[in-house]
């Protein structure tokens, strides 16, 4: 039985990591959509008064350094790769998967509350379905 929760478990977390591939690949046009969508944003507000493009670029540059979501995702991989490691490893992991399946969370959580991007929330709730199945799993699993 353990067996197979371990490949329940190690198909949940490759379900995690095919999730974050998709975001990374969203990442590169996230910048030019943001543009878009302030330019929209302050073309509706300011009507006919003149907006500097230098000021709007330089807004949406700040704006994208706080919305940065590549070290949440260096950290998920990386807690990824942890927890799949600690599967192949053979010893009792109940525990450890607990822990590192509560830091996945937080970096989900953060990638989510940091991400203003549909498709990216979208994804953020698939990666959360998933790591509460691994959590379900892990109840069973010592």
């Amino acid at each position: 039985e353990g067996a197979v929760l371990c490949e329940e478990i190690a198909a949940r977390l490759a379900a995690v990591g095919a999730a974050a591939t998709v975001v990374e690949g969203l990442l590169p046009g996230r910048l030019e959509r943001e543009l878009g969508r302030l330019r929209a944003a302050v073309a509706a507000i300011a009507g006919d008064v003149a907006v500097s493009e230098d000021r709007l670029a330089q807004e949406v540059a700040v704006l994208a350094d706080r919305a940065d979501i590549t070290e949440e995702l260096v950290r998920l991989r990386a807690h990824v790769a942890a927890a799949e490691a600690a599967l192949r490893d053979g010893q009792p992991v109940g525990k450890r998967l607990g822990f590192l399946a509560q830091e996945l969370g937080r970096e989900v959580n953060t990638i989510g509350s940091k991400a203003n991007d549909a498709e990216i929330a979208h994804l953020v709730v698939a990666m959360k379905g998933e790591l509460e199945k691994v959590r379900e799993q892990l109840e069973n699993l010592e």
